[in-house]
């Protein structure tokens, strides 16, 4: 059982990784950041590493990029274009040093000079000269072949078409990153999520014309197959380099030493906001190329080179204004507007300043200079303050204690801390407070909701502010000869927005319950509520109700749901929207699920933590199997299941009611016998 759930873990990791690399090679889009991205590759290679049964054409360790566009011709690469491996710390390089000199078998004195040069954030490109003539260029593809993008590459300044250097090789292949300075793309901000995806899009163009209309930089740093190269250090091939005619990166240095690399590491790190071009790390080559040569290849990568990634993506900026906003449940959200600043590869221009508290804690003021973080999918937020950079005016931000609605805002108690909520927030009046009811309907018509294409969060708040639509059920009786004569609309997208709100008139009774935007109430909470409430209809019976009690029967359901739920019927509004809703949508009812399973009419409930698997996947196996989830020791229940550190009250609780209480390896057997 354990085997399989290891396979399935490693298998959805190799899915992921396929994913994100053919969005980012080919699509130009980074759906994940740099640093998730090599803790997703890290996983993969860790579980390779310690069972080894798992195996993979896809694995890292043996891909590189992603297969080719076939927009352009494939090439192939005389030599491969490899990925490098990654250090996070000192112990990554101390231990990267330490297996170049095992290898190599030399004693622990033995010093290797290194070419330290920073690590641009572009796309890799291979210029390939013949008898001093530029003759090819190639994207790195998935390292074995690339795409043929000569004519693209040609409109690129920085490349020269024709070199007359005695010195310069009979045949090579040149290396480099084809990249935008941050001050040209600027201007292209409007067009590119950020500047790598702008040097990957223009590089892409069909029409080379295109593709000279971008301010394209390139910058060279190694080479493929050559011909007739008479160099023997990385160093001297960059000095060859700018002697060609090429650009090479201005902070490249010569080091030795770990210590040393880290201390040049920490001064770049703090000089990355001043350079004009992005840079994600620095990578570290043996210098000497013959020792490159001895040191070879372990599956895509080189022994002799890795790439120190920057650690947190951070930088500083300063906070031009704070601003209040309300999101759907009335939470009030102070943001800080920023100066743009490029934080992994996205321009940054808002960054989350969590609450009240936070702000009185840090003492984050307006003209702050502040150090901005982002990290994988977490929205930017303000780690600190340089309160040595304020001005001697500055005034403390004072929090609003009023919604823009006009209510009075509110800090709740919480049972379980007791302490008042950090979170200051409109009460819960709904589709009543204009700030929530905007909010409600992005939500409501939202890809995990009704996924209306077309009906995106700008467009919601354009349509609000010109009060086409204030309620969902708004959204179906629009003015559509109003929204044809709006700026940018005409008969087709109209056509097509018609369609779109017209074909998700059927929906899942889940998606429903999760679109009114109930607080508490997440997409797992609305498929639980779905599965035993049925339909639509037994919803709305709870308004009717004053006792919801019942539903802490259900696994999932607790007193912050069930009050979540209570609130939602006391506001006359959502009772209006419930009802309009229900004549317009079509809510399909939960089918009753099958009864012919291996634990059909056993009931189980669980307490402590599983080894080896979640807890959602094992009510997945059990509801799957006909068998049923409770959430209280009671008469109804069959088996109780312990994990590690269960709660002591329920096991009492069984034994005194004689139920049978099993631990994890007993639940497994009991599954096997399923098969």
């Amino acid at each position: 059982m354990k085997k399989n759930l290891i396979q399935k873990d490693y298998k959805k990791k190799i899915k992921s990784l396929i994913y994100y690399n053919q969005r980012y090679y080919n699509d130009n889009i980074s759906e994940i950041s740099d640093s998730d991205y090599d803790e997703l590759k890290k996983d993969i290679i860790n579980l390779e590493k310690k069972y080894k049964f798992l195996k993979s054409k896809d694995s890292p360790t043996i891909t590189i990029g992603y297969k080719p566009s076939k927009n352009f011709k494939k090439v192939l690469h005389k030599v491969p274009m490899l990925s490098l491996g990654n250090a996070f710390s000192q112990e990554d390089l101390v231990n990267f040093e330490k297996r170049i000199i095992n290898f190599l078998d030399k004693n622990d004195g033995f010093e290797i000079e290194y070419s330290a040069e920073p690590k641009i954030d572009g796309i890799s490109a291979s210029l390939i000269y013949k008898n001093g003539k530029f003759v090819t260029g190639l994207s790195r593809g998935d390292g074995k072949e690339g795409e043929d993008i000569t004519e693209n590459l040609k409109t690129i300044e920085d490349i020269p078409d024709h070199i007359k250097s005695k010195s310069f090789p009979e045949e090579i292949d040149i290396r480099g990153e084809v990249f935008i300075k941050n001050n040209d793309f600027k201007k292209l901000s409007n067009k590119f999520a950020n500047p790598r995806n702008a040097a990957s899009g223009s590089l892409r163009q069909k029409n080379p014309a295109e593709t000279k209309k971008i301010p394209l930089k390139f910058i060279a740093y190694t080479f493929g197959h050559e011909k007739d190269l008479k160099i023997s250090l990385q160093s001297e091939y960059l000095k060859k380099l700018k002697q060609w005619g090429f650009k090479t990166n201005p902070l490249n240095k010569i080091i030795i030493g770990v210590k040393n690399l880290m201390k040049n590491y920490d001064e770049i790190e703090k000089e990355r906001e001043s350079i004009d071009f992005d840079i994600d790390g620095i990578v570290y080559k043996v210098n000497d190329f013959k020792l490159q040569k001895r040191l070879g290849n372990v599956a895509n990568a080189p022994r002799w080179a890795i790439a120190h990634k920057f650690s947190a993506n951070n930088a500083v900026s300063k906070i031009e204004n704070i601003e209040i906003q309300i999101g759907r449940t009335g939470a009030l959200t102070p943001v800080a507007k920023i100066k743009p600043v490029n934080i992994g590869g996205v321009v940054v221009s808002n960054a989350t300043l969590h609450n009240e508290e936070e702000i009185i804690r840090k003492d984050i003021r307006i003209g702050d200079f502040v150090v901005v973080e982002r990290a994988g999918d977490v929205i930017p937020h303000v780690v600190s303050v340089d309160a040595k950079k304020r001005k001697s005016d500055s005034k403390k931000f004072i929090f609003p204690k009023k919604c823009p609605c006009g209510f009075d805002t509110i800090k709740e108690f919480n049972k379980v801390t007791k302490k008042l909520d950090a979170v200051r927030r409109c009460p819960d009046r709904g589709f009543d407070c204009d700030k929530m009811a905007k909010e409600r309907l992005k939500h409501f018509v939202s890809k995990e909701a009704l996924n209306i294409e077309g009906l995106g969060k700008k467009i919601v708040e354009n349509f609000w502010h010109l009060n086409l639509i204030r309620l969902p059920q708004d959204i179906f009786k629009i003015d559509y000869n109003k929204v044809e004569n709006l700026e940018g609309w005409g008969k087709q997208s109209v056509t097509n927005l018609k369609y779109s709100i017209n074909s998700k008139k059927n929906i899942s009774f889940e998606k429903f319950i999760f679109a009114l935007g109930i607080r508490h109430i997440g997409l797992e909470n609305a498929k639980i509520l779905s599965k035993n409430l049925k339909s639509l209809k037994n919803f709305i019976s709870l308004s009717k109700k004053n006792d919801l009690s019942d539903l802490l029967n259900i696994d999932g359901i607790g007193e912050t749901q069930i009050n979540s739920i209570k609130n939602f019927f006391l506001n006359d509004t959502n009772k209006k929207v419930l009802k309009e809703l229900e004549e317009v949508l079509v809510v399909k009812d939960v089918s009753t699920k099958k009864n012919d399973g291996f634990l059909n009419n056993k009931t189980f409930m669980f307490t402590g933590k599983l080894s080896g698997m979640s807890r959602a996947e094992a009510k997945s196996l059990i509801e799957e199997n006909s068998g049923s989830i409770v959430s209280n020791v009671s008469k109804k229940l069959n088996y109780l299941i312990i994990g590690e550190k269960p709660t002591k009250r329920k096991v009492i609780n069984a034994k005194e009611l004689k139920i049978e209480i099993i631990d994890q390896s007993q639940f497994l057997k009991m599954l096997n016998k399923i098969s």
